[in-house]
């Protein structure tokens, strides 16, 4: 039933990017999906509703300035679909600055630590939109990069993206210091 109702006013459109083919779905007028091909967990298709290649202007755009460094935050209309437990990760997510990461246990212990890194992670692993919901950005205790709906690859790139940026950014803004 609810997959039903879903359909009747999903409608999606695919944007070609540099770090590869991005499906956007969107229910009405907030987005409900952000999916890199071959995205772990990613829905039934059926689900995107028709293709529809107008209206997706403005996350098109906003993305493109995103992946040429020229736009740290996202002015879109979101509504990620998802358990409330999922929700509450999702939302911790929106809040780790633009070129910062945080790491699974982070995450988990500003939930309260009753849950654990691992069911974090499994949160973030399915996270309907991606780079909107910046979960490139959590990282493993280490330091060291752990999974990503997008492939590691991805991932990396994203992350070099905002670090390049605010390391140019700082030397603009205080350059005696470099």
């Amino acid at each position: 039933m609810m997959t039903e109702a879903c359909t009747l006013t999903a409608q999606h459109t695919v944007v070609a990017t540099p770090i590869g083919d991005l499906t956007v779905v969107r229910a009405g007028h907030p987005l409900t999906g952000l999916y890199f091909p071959h995205h772990w967990y990613k829905p039934d298709p059926v689900t995107f509703g028709p293709r529809n290649d107008r209206g997706f202007e403005g996350v098109a755009g906003q993305l493109e300035e995103y992946l040429a460094g020229t736009r740290t935050m996202f002015d879109l209309p979101l509504e990620p679909r998802g358990t409330e437990f999922q929700l509450r990760v999702w939302e911790l997510i929106t809040q780790v600055p633009y070129g910062q990461t945080t790491s699974y246990g982070d995450l988990a212990r500003r939930l309260g630590g009753r849950e654990n890194a691992q069911e974090v992670g499994a949160a973030v692993g399915r996270n309907p939109l991606c780079i909107l919901i910046p979960c490139h950005r959590v990282i493993g205790s280490n330091g060291k990069l752990a999974g990503y709906a997008g492939g590691l690859q991805r991932k990396q790139k994203l992350l070099e993206l905002e670090h390049a940026e605010v390391t140019r950014v700082r030397r603009v803004l205080a350059p005696a210091l470099w």
